[in-house]
């Protein structure tokens, strides 16, 4: 088996896990999409092209892949997904050490998150 094959597998499957997140709360949408991009990237031009070029979420993959960036409404939407999803496990009265586990997971990546800059600045008209 080649290593584009591997790549081009590796890419659909990470394409089908980012759909699946865009339709099913609390499963990630972008984080799988910016992978099937490098997969992509390295194994399919065509498909590489079709996801950079998509209306929804080529401008995500764009701004991360040129600037390091994750937009506000992107920011937004993950802290309030994260900060709903540890209040549902609050509210279902999950063991407290799993709390502590789920909580300090999500603080990291909300600080990895806000770390990241917005992206370019719009131009002033």
């Amino acid at each position: 088996m080649s290593s584009r094959f591997l790549w081009l597998l590796l890419g659909l499957g990470a394409t089908g896990c980012g759909i699946a997140g865009a339709v099913l709360p609390l499963v990630p949408t972008t984080p799988f999409l910016l992978l099937a991009a490098v997969c992509f990237a390295r194994s399919s031009p065509r498909l590489h092209a079709w996801l950079t070029s998509h209306p929804r979420f080529g401008p995500l993959i764009d701004n991360w892949q040129q600037h390091r960036a994750i937009g506000r409404g992107a920011k937004r939407a993950a802290l309030a997904v994260m900060a709903l999803a540890l209040a549902m496990s609050w509210l279902l009265a999950v063991p407290g050490w799993v709390l502590a586990v789920q909580g300090a997971v999500l603080a990291a990546v909300a600080t990895f998150i806000l770390s990241r800059p917005d992206g370019p600045a719009e131009p002033q008209a």
